[in-house]
């Protein structure tokens, strides 16, 4: 089979300055989306960025159809919020968590909601407003904004009160540690009722344990991407520690068997963290 030559991209068409790439006719610049959409190599590695992704799903390609090279930089540049590197490699979890499901739970469905987010946001006075003050007033907003905003904030956690050095029980030294002990009578009693609550979450969902405004410790769950923090929660107070029991978290590795999902996760809970987000929530807790 004859090989096709590959096609040659002009990088020129991509420069900022005012040179020849202005068309005869328009002195203006080229539709950016054009230069991208014709060129199939160009294409195919821009749909692999979820920048790119993003500024499909937000429509910016269509709204801007004289946008310059620089309008493109400054609208990925400011996005409102972006996908967080996870704090370890994707294999650090292994054999608890495997790494092809950490590789397609962060680098698909994280930065799905990710980039919906952004879109949803695209333009508003929520730009402006950290994850949790959108959250607080989730219900003024559209199903987009709850779903991804959910997504974004869940999953930030999620990576990081999990880590390939956490595991067992936290330090009797910890303040999570002692008030595990005042709330729940053991870590057993804690991890009985925890592991019963992301067992019996119906469809998708979240487990969570929360501390509210008296520093006391509970646990909950939500349905879909909902959390504590939202004012349309059942439960309302500040998560401290979470389990992502939608079956893209487990499902290549435990298929259906969320509760051996649910055991292993305590393999590798971050207690570290955990400590600091219950002690960040209530400043002078156990003193």
């Amino acid at each position: 089979m004859t090989r096709q030559p590959a096609e040659r991209v002009n990088w020129s068409l991509f420069s900022s300055k005012k040179t020849s790439i202005r068309s005869p006719e328009q002195n203006t610049f080229p539709n950016v989306s054009k230069i991208i959409h014709k060129l199939p190599i160009l294409r195919s590695l821009f749909k692999k960025l979820p920048q790119f992704r993003c500024l499909q799903a937000s429509g910016f390609m269509k709204k801007n159809a004289n946008c310059q090279p620089d309008c493109l930089k400054n609208f990925i540049k400011n996005m409102a919020f972006k996908l967080p590197d996870l704090p370890y490699a994707f294999a650090a979890l292994e054999p608890h968590i495997d790494a092809r499901t950490m590789e397609i739970h962060h680098g698909k469905h994280h930065a799905g909601y990710t980039n919906k987010l952004n879109a949803a946001i695209a333009g508003t006075e929520l730009e402006d407003q950290s994850i949790e003050d959108i959250l607080a007033n989730v219900s003024k907003y559209s199903t987009a904004v709850r779903n991804n905003g959910g997504g974004f904030y869940n999953h930030s956690l999620f990576w990081t009160v999990m880590s390939p050095d956490g595991g067992g029980e936290p330090s009797a030294q910890m303040n999570i540690s002692k008030a595990i002990e005042r709330d729940f009578g053991s870590f057993e009693n804690f991890k009985k009722e925890f592991s019963t609550a992301a067992a019996t979450r119906f469809g998708s969902g979240w487990a969570w344990l929360c501390t509210d405004s008296k520093d006391k410790l509970f646990i909950t769950s939500t349905p879909n991407q909902d959390n504590p923090l939202m004012d349309l929660a059942e439960k309302k107070g500040t998560p401290i520690l979470g389990v992502d029991v939608w079956e893209h978290a487990y499902y290549l590795n435990y298929q259906n068997r969320r509760p051996d999902y649910v055991s292993a996760f305590f393999n590798v809970i971050n207690w570290k963290e955990v400590t600091k987000r219950y002690n960040d929530a209530n400043p002078g807790a156990m003193q």
